[in-house]
């Protein structure tokens, strides 16, 4: 497998400790790893630990000369956090769980597979809900994202009353989907 010469890059920026590298990295990986701590009796310290141990290990290794990945760095990351992971979780149980066991639990390329097609959905979302326009990008946000109440929906929307906010609501939920699967079939 050949690398793409992005990757090579973000190797030697890693190696050569360049700030925006390793955020960049830290940006595009953070997430899947506590995702996949989480989902596995962990908790987002246990995750931001891991994956900063992982940061190091790929650090490390990125310094060594004549050092090839035969993968993405994502995958490499993640598993390299996964074992660590796994390690954490057999000391926790004290011998009682072993690792390969675990593994028949967690797999690498799903985990993977699934954490890419959520983010290519939440960017296929994010952009219907730029083309929404408003009041439905509001409404969707205060009742989705903000977790508001109809009622006080209703109020800060000049609705009569909250069933009112309530079609609209809805009406701007089968927009949203329109534009969600227009661009997913397109996509």
């Amino acid at each position: 497998m050949n690398l793409s010469e992005e990757e090579k890059q973000l190797l030697v920026g890693l190696a050569n400790k360049d700030n925006q590298i390793i955020e960049l990295i830290y940006k595009e990986n953070y997430s899947m790893i506590t995702n996949l701590v989480i989902n596995n009796n962990g908790s987002s310290d246990d995750a931001a630990d891991i994956f900063q141990e992982g940061m190091i290990v790929l650090f490390e290794k990125s310094k060594q000369p004549g050092f090839e990945l035969h993968c993405q760095l994502k995958t490499y990351l993640y598993s390299v956090c996964r074992r660590l992971w796994l390690k954490k979780l057999q000391q926790q149980k004290k011998g009682g769980v072993k690792i390969e066991d675990i593994e028949q639990v967690i797999s690498v390329e799903e985990d993977i597979e699934l954490h890419e097609r959520n983010q290519v959905n939440f960017t296929i979302m994010e952009n219907a809900m730029s083309k929404i326009g408003e009041p439905c990008k509001s409404l969707l946000e205060a009742y989705y994202i903000h977790k508001k109440p109809m009622h006080q929906i209703a109020d800060e929307f000049s609705y009569t009353n909250a069933d009112n906010a309530k079609t609209q609501k809805y009406k701007c939920l089968v927009r949203l989907k329109k534009l969600f699967f227009a661009q997913y079939k397109n996509g």
